[in-house]
C-alpha cells in the first residue's frame, strides 16, 4: 500500500503543507421504493465541501452520483458522475468532471469489516484533454466491545495517472489519501465519522508535493 509518509520519503523535490478541513455526506440505498422488481438496483448520492489554507479557504467542492446493481450482499457494481468545482489560491476557477464505473466488495471478519472499493476515473479537464485515473481504496472499521455503536476507522486511497495531459499533469503516482478516526453508529441507517485526514497531493511535473493536514466530518445514511 502507497502511503503518504511513504511518499514523503521517496519525494525528492520540495514540499509545502497545510491544514484544512473536509465535510462529507453520503446517501445510499435500493431503487426497490421506486420499483420492487429493482430491489438490487442501488443508487448513490455525495456532497462535499473542502477547506483549506489553515481552514481559512474554500477550495473545492464535490457532487457524486451513481447508480449500481448488487451482485451479492457484499459485492456491488457502480456507473457514477462527479462534478468538481476548484478555487485552488493562485489558480485559475476550474470545473473537473468525471464518469467513471466502480466495484466494491465488503468483507466481514472475526476483527472488524474491510471494504475494497475500486474506481477508474475518466476525468474531463479544461478542453478536451482527457485523463484516466484509476484509484484504489481499503477501508477498515472495527467495533469496540465494550461499546458496539463506536468503532474504529481507518481507511487509505491511492491515486495514479495513467496519462499525461497538459492540465492534469504527467503520468505516474497522483495522490495518496489516509485516514483514521472514530465511527458512531446511531442506528443500522445514520452513521458518523470524525478523524484525520492526511492528503499527499504530487505536483503536475513530480518535482514538488503538497500535504494537506485535515479534519475530517462524514455522514452516512442509509435507505
Amino acid at each position: 500500500m502507497f502511503t503518504a509518509a511513504g511518499a514523503a520519503l521517496a519525494h525528492a523535490g520540495e514540499l509545502a503543507e497545510d491544514t484544512g478541513a473536509w465535510l462529507q455526506i453520503v446517501g445510499e440505498g435500493s431503487l426497490k421504493a421506486v420499483d420492487p422488481s429493482l430491489e438490487k438496483g442501488r443508487i448513490w448520492l455525495e456532497g462535499q465541501s473542502r477547506f483549506d489554507g489553515n481552514w481559512g479557504h474554500w477550495y473545492q467542492g464535490m457532487v457524486r452520483s451513481a447508480v449500481g446493481y448488487s451482485l451479492s450482499d457484499r459485492a456491488t457494481i457502480w456507473a457514477g458522475y462527479t462534478w468538481l468545482p476548484t478555487q485552488n489560491i493562485g489558480k485559475p476557477y476550474i470545473a473537473q468532471q468525471d464518469i467513471w464505473p466502480a466495484f466494491r466488495y465488503i468483507l466481514p471478519t472475526d476483527i472488524g469489516t474491510f471494504t475494497f472499493r475500486t474506481m477508474w476515473e475518466t476525468n474531463f479537464l479544461r478542453g478536451d484533454q482527457v485523463r484516466e485515473r484509476p484509484r484504489q481504496m481499503i477501508k477498515f472499521m472495527h467495533p469496540f466491545e465494550f461499546e458496539p455503536r463506536l468503532s474504529f476507522i481507518a481507511w487509505d486511497e491511492a491515486f495514479y495517472r495513467v496519462n499525461s495531459t497538459a492540465w492534469g499533469g504527467k503520468s505516474g503516482f497522483d495522490q495518496n489519501r489516509a485516514f483514521s478516526g472514530l465511527g458512531w453508529s446511531f442506528n443500522k441507517n445514520l452513521r458518523a465519522e470524525l478523524g484525520y485526514l492526511n492528503q499527499y497531493l504530487d505536483d503536475a511535473n513530480h518535482r514538488d508535493a503538497k500535504m494537506h493536514h485535515l479534519g475530517m466530518a462524514s455522514l452516512f445514511v442509509n435507505f
